[in-house]
């Protein structure tokens, strides 16, 4: 599970990396990638309602949030994360969203160094 403290929860955070991070998609997600300088690492979860009802969407949510808590540590320290489900990422199993976040994460890093 991914711990409290590396959760993103501002919505100054989100916006921030939304607009100046770097954006990689798949065809169930897309990931933004932002380096803040801080210590830590953060994630945050955009599912919106056109993924589905809510228990679709929390469930979605814990998916990524189980994901991240992999995926996270092995990122840069200050690395904030925005990872926004699309429609698809309802109906696609466990390991499928895991390929799709980690290959859109991959994507980021390395439009990050280029930058």
């Amino acid at each position: 599970m991914l711990p409290a403290r590396s959760r993103m929860s501002a919505s100054a955070d989100f916006q921030s990396v939304m607009r100046r991070g770097v954006k990689s998609g798949r065809a169930t997600v897309i990931v933004y990638l932002k380096q803040t300088g801080y210590a830590d690492s953060i994630a945050g979860f955009a599912v919106s309602r056109a993924v589905g009802g809510a228990v679709m969407r929390n469930r979605v949510k814990r998916r990524l949030r189980a994901i991240m808590a992999e995926a996270l540590p092995a990122l840069p320290d200050g690395s904030a994360v925005v990872v926004r489900a699309l429609p698809r990422s309802a109906d696609v199993d466990y390991v499928k969203l895991r390929r799709d976040v980690n290959e859109a994460l991959t994507t980021a890093q390395r439009k990050a160094a280029l930058a």
